[in-house]
């Protein structure tokens, strides 16, 4: 089975790792990476979705303009690996079609 790894750089890298792995509908799990820098980073790993792919990717974008947008989170950055193409799609960039896309490689 495919797992999506999803590296999450800034200084609230951690929580927002663990709020995507508590989506309803998403079973994974994250780690915190140590950084020597003061920027915090996080990886967290999809090994599952549960319900629809499109109701997903729409809550992932959700997840993602909601820290892009908290005051602390100046510098954060979300990179999908695509475990399909080994390919790194930055959320930031990437439509609701292309993380539905990468969630439906969860099932093949």
């Amino acid at each position: 089975m495919a797992e999506i790894k999803v590296g999450i750089e800034g200084e609230a890298a951690e929580a927002a790792a663990e709020a995507l792995v508590n989506i309803p509908g998403v079973t994974g799990s994250y780690e915190e990476l140590q950084q020597k820098e003061t920027v915090g980073a996080a990886i967290a790993t999809i090994i599952g979705i549960v319900g629809s792919a499109v109701a997903l990717a729409e809550q992932i974008r959700k997840w993602y303009q909601e820290w892009q947008d908290k005051p602390s989170n100046k510098e954060f950055h979300v990179v999908i690996y695509d475990p399909e193409t080994g390919n790194r799609v930055l959320l930031k960039n990437a439509s609701v079609e292309k993380i539905t896309e990468i969630l439906k490689s969860l099932s093949k």
